[in-house]
């Protein structure tokens, strides 16, 4: 698959506290910036844009950054969307609201 894809990832350390699973969620967010990707930090989930190879070799990063952070166990929630013909684009589908 060559077309850019967007993955939206919610990541939960499980058996927690909310203090030590937000800083592992910190780690998830660390690996998604270090891997040069685009992507937008939610409430709920963070969306990535990017090859389909990269994307998926980034979801090996992030869990990888999550256990070295502490974590024990990890629930991990994805939405992936793809297209045969066409790539797929966060600003597509939230560009116009940025300015709000």
């Amino acid at each position: 698959m060559n077309n850019i894809v967007n993955l939206a990832i919610q990541v939960l350390p499980l058996e927690k506290s909310r203090q030590d699973a937000y800083a592992i969620i910190d780690k998830a967010i660390a690996a998604i910036n270090a891997s040069g990707l685009k992507y937008v930090v939610c409430p709920f989930e963070t969306v990535i844009e990017g090859p389909y190879d990269k994307v998926m070799q980034l979801l090996n990063d992030i869990q990888a950054a999550c256990y070295e952070g502490g974590a024990d166990s990890l629930l991990i929630n994805m939405k992936l969307h793809t297209s045969k013909g066409a790539d797929m684009a966060i600003d597509d589908k939230i560009g116009k609201y940025s300015n709000q």
